[in-house]
């Protein structure tokens, strides 16, 4: 659906349309009375219909608006019967003290009068009611996106409770195994944890990141993960220069290197390369976190961290973005697209 400028949609269009509506109808009757005549007198009257017509319908639209039971069909034809009847007789009046063709003589007009005024009036009912339908229609369809932007914003926040506890959990785990071996890096690896955890807090309250601060949360994660498994995490990071400022969900990335590490360091005694890579491509941004190894089961993890890392980059970024998983050559990679607007 075509939507209008926001100033423009904020505006209130019906005095302009009523003003210019009946202007139309009072250059049209103008143009009549001079073929007639072209006096002012008849100018006069011309006038006067047209007014009482616009004051009329502007005191109906408030009946109309104020008191729903008189939109239906049968209070609506009465009434559109009655200012069909004051609107003549205004114009009744302006004929006897104007006087353009002389003394009114006779009733004969009168059924074409009322029958036309009366017609004047249900076009601009007709009119008024589509308007009046399709400016509700307007709200309630925009009620329904915040509604539905609210829901999705609870979504959001759902599943991002669901991964930040999901990678505490894990990191926590790693502190454990140190805590008795070596101490030290244990005391190390609790300060990059008290980082990352200010970090997901933070950002928990954002849909989305720039990816140079995500990258930092990335680099605190492999630096704690680097205490644990020494020479078996090799990292290699490769970052297009100009995409800092690519906005990313929270801690996204973050979720895709913890399972480089879980299935490509963790099982393999010789340990993994993990390359992080950023770069233009045609249709937007691709982020790739790939590991040695092979594609693992979905029955051999619980999939959480994966399949949150789907549904909020949906409803961060859109229906433009997406994320794969895919084993090819040795190597698993899970490539994230995101749209050029992001």
């Amino acid at each position: 659906m075509t939507t209008l400028p926001p100033r423009l949609a904020r505006l209130n269009w019906y005095w302009p349309l009523q003003l210019g509506g009946w202007s139309v109808l009072a250059l049209f009757d103008l143009a009549q009375a001079m073929n007639r005549a072209g006096s002012p007198a008849v100018i006069a009257v011309s006038v006067t219909g047209v007014a009482a017509g616009l004051l009329l319908s502007d005191g109906w639209r408030r009946l109309l608006k104020g008191r729903p039971a008189w939109r239906r069909m049968g209070r609506m034809a009465v009434a559109v019967l009655v200012l069909g009847c004051v609107n003549t007789f205004l114009v009744y009046l302006a004929y006897r003290v104007f006087k353009p063709f002389g003394e009114v003589r006779g009733y004969a007009w009168l059924p074409y009068a009322v029958l036309f005024w009366s017609g004047v009036h249900a076009v601009w009912t007709v009119l008024y009611l589509a308007a009046l339908s399709i400016r509700r229609a307007r709200h309630a369809e925009a009620e329904a996106l915040r509604l539905e932007l609210h829901a999705k914003d609870i979504e959001l926040r759902a599943l991002q409770a669901q991964v930040n506890p999901h990678f505490f959990f894990n990191s926590l785990n790693s502190v454990r195994a140190l805590i008795y071996e070596d101490p030290e890096s244990a005391a190390r690896m609790i300060d990059r944890l008290a980082g990352l955890m200010r970090y997901a807090l933070q950002s928990g309250h954002v849909e989305t990141v720039p990816l140079a601060a995500e990258l930092e949360a990335v680099e605190a994660y492999l630096a704690i993960e680097k205490i644990r498994f020494e020479e078996r995490l090799r990292v290699r990071v490769d970052i297009e220069p100009g995409l800092e400022h690519v906005m990313v969900p929270p801690m996204s990335l973050q979720t895709l290197v913890e399972n480089a590490v879980k299935y490509g360091v963790e099982l393999s005694t010789t340990g993994s390369d993990i390359r992080i890579r950023a770069w233009r491509g045609v249709g937007g941004t691709l982020i790739e976190i790939a590991n040695a190894g092979a594609l693992r089961l979905p029955g051999d993890s619980t999939q959480v961290g994966l399949a949150n890392a789907r549904k909020r980059l949906a409803l961060a970024v859109g229906g433009g973005a997406s994320l794969d998983l895919a084993e090819c050559d040795g190597w698993v990679r899970a490539t994230l697209q995101l749209p050029v607007a992001a």
